[in-house]
């Protein structure tokens, strides 16, 4: 009896203990080694970037929720060559908009507004009808740009512009549309504005409170917040905008204005933000397909654009989402894989596009031989330019 126990036993053991394969172990070596790899190539290129095309800033790239690379180049203050570290914080611009169609898709998760509910569902005043928040989202309102009328109708130059001061002037002036709702794609800052201040009609809170208590603390973004000149963040690790010529760039009134832009965060912050679009701690899933689902095209751009995010198919056939940013010496980009969880993070804060080519940046992530990745110039590096975004360089292109 105790024998055939044994054997039972020994039976057992054999089918649940875990196998000693000789395999795995040198598979695993293979992707460790493959990782490094591409992490060497990865700093190759960025130190390239910073040593002859003027790249200054922090880059952290990722793939399928694992950090592949992340590394600081330059300083936070080039005047007084204050090094960056990894938690350095970047205004990321227009990268910033993504944040504003995510208040909008849980407000819409929670029942408290449809895509297809007017502005003046949320803000009666508002001047121009039939405008939809689809519409605001999706870069098809008509609205005219805030960047080029407010100068002429805001007279505190030396103070900055509010959202609700935005409003009111549009209430008081009513710019003339640039065409009809929905008849067009056309890039614009003011409908994220608009949606910045309609999650605050419905909410009842400020746009920047909102987001810390509902997006970025629940996701552990602790160095992440929208700018408000009347409640500064202490920023342990703050950086001086450039512009192209290492001229430090300075904030004008237009900054007061978020929606749009306004967000600063540090990259391991965004890989945060990143992993969370895999779940539903904000919104739903099928919600966030909506955003990635391609409503207009964009000629200028040779790319779709969703809710806050452009949609694009690369050459070897997979499909991104992403975008980009410039605003006031800083200078972002974004971009998401979906198929397989990789992402790539840059923010810049020296204006400087070296960075732009996703195709070179993404062939590196999935290179597997010891071939070398090839530099080439970018035969046009205002690819990843958002349009509008001319003047918020004041003029440095």
């Amino acid at each position: 009896m105790s024998g055939l126990f044994y054997h039972l036993l020994f039976t057992v053991w054999m089918l649940f203990a875990p196998a000693n394969n000789p395999t795995s172990g040198s598979s695993e070596k293979a992707e460790a080694a493959k990782e490094e790899l591409v992490a060497e190539r990865l700093d190759s290129l960025f130190h390239l970037f910073s040593t002859q095309k003027g790249f200054n800033g922090n880059v952290l790239i990722s793939k399928g929720g694992k950090i592949l690379y992340e590394h600081s180049f330059g300083y936070s203050d080039l005047r007084k060559k204050i090094p960056l570290n990894i938690n350095s914080t970047f205004q990321i611009a227009s990268v910033s908009k993504q944040f504003t169609a995510m208040a909008i898709m849980m407000l819409h998760d929670e029942g408290k507004l449809n895509f297809t509910d007017t502005v003046q569902k949320f803000i009666p005043e508002f001047p121009y009808k039939n405008i939809t928040i689809h519409q605001l989202l999706s870069h098809r309102s008509g609205l005219p740009n805030y960047m080029y009328f407010s100068g002429k109708f805001w007279r505190k130059k030396s103070k900055y512009m509010t959202n609700n001061d935005l409003l009111q002037m549009m209430v008081e002036h009513k710019p003339y549309m640039e065409f009809l709702p929905d008849k067009r794609y056309k890039y614009s800052n003011t409908g994220y504005a608009v949606l910045a201040s309609i999650v605050e009609r419905i909410t009842g809170m400020r746009f920047d409170e909102f987001m810390e208590e509902k997006i970025f603390t629940p996701l552990q973004m602790n160095n992440t917040f929208v700018f408000n000149p009347q409640n500064r963040k202490t920023i342990e690790y703050q950086t001086v905008g450039h512009n192209k010529n290492r001229r430090k760039a300075y904030d004008d009134f237009l900054s007061g204005v978020v929606g749009d832009k306004g967000v600063y965060t540090t990259v391991e912050d965004m890989f945060l933000w990143d992993q969370s679009l895999y779940t539903e701690k904000l919104c739903k899933q099928s919600t966030l397909e909506e955003a990635f689902t391609p409503i207009s095209y964009d000629y200028r751009h040779n790319s779709s654009y969703g809710y806050g995010w452009r949609i694009d198919v690369l050459d070897n056939g997979s499909k991104i989402v992403y975008h980009a940013g410039w605003w006031r010496g800083y200078n972002s980009l974004f971009v998401r894989r979906l198929e397989d969880k990789t992402s790539i993070v840059v923010l810049s804060n020296k204006v400087n596009w070296s960075f732009n080519n996703v195709d070179r940046l993404l062939g590196i992530v999935d290179s597997e031989s010891l071939t070398p990745v090839p530099f080439d110039e970018d035969p046009n590096p205002d690819d990843y330019h958002d349009e509008n975004e001319t003047i918020e360089a004041g003029g440095e292109r």
